[in-house]
């Protein structure tokens, strides 16, 4: 896997980061990067770090709650996904930031995607990635996405 800082700074480029709660696009309460309240609420021990969340978080906090999101994407992923331990870590990434988003359920979806990336078919798996309303809705998230799932690196600018 890539190091935490790394996936973490491109997903707050992607999500961006909020410190007061708001509700997202989808209605559902959220705050920090991204971090679905109504879907993934905090556990114990991330409501003793963060602490009345309801008035707005710090900083550190939020990178807290995107490290443990991370970390738990990882670990649902390497359960899923049978072949995901085999992939480059940047087409891990790729996976993990389709997950953070759509949710693991959602990435599933994708089986055409996943079945092109377990055969090392990454032109095909691209291309799955951006035929889909994923791509629609989030657009250059995509192409980016769809760029490290065909070449394995990471481009700002595709």
């Amino acid at each position: 896997m890539i190091d935490l800082y790394t996936i973490s700074q491109r997903l707050i480029l992607h999500e961006g980061i909020r410190l007061k709660p708001y509700y997202c696009s989808k209605g559902k309460q959220t705050i920090g990067v991204g971090r679905c309240i109504d879907t993934n609420p905090l556990t114990e021990e991330e409501e003793q770090v963060v602490g009345d969340w309801h008035h707005g978080i710090t900083k550190c906090s939020a990178i807290y709650l995107l490290h443990n999101d991370i970390k738990r994407i990882y670990a649902e992923l390497k359960k899923k996904i049978d072949f995901f331990t085999d992939l480059d870590s940047e087409r891990q990434y790729a996976l993990i930031d389709m997950a953070f988003n759509l949710g693991v359920k959602g990435l599933l979806k994708f089986k055409r995607m996943l079945r092109a990336l377990s055969h090392g078919n990454y032109e095909v798996a691209a291309e799955e990635c951006l035929d889909s309303a994923y791509a629609q809705t989030v657009g250059i998230r995509a192409k980016r996405i769809a760029i490290v799932l065909k070449t394995g690196e990471f481009k700002l600018n595709p």
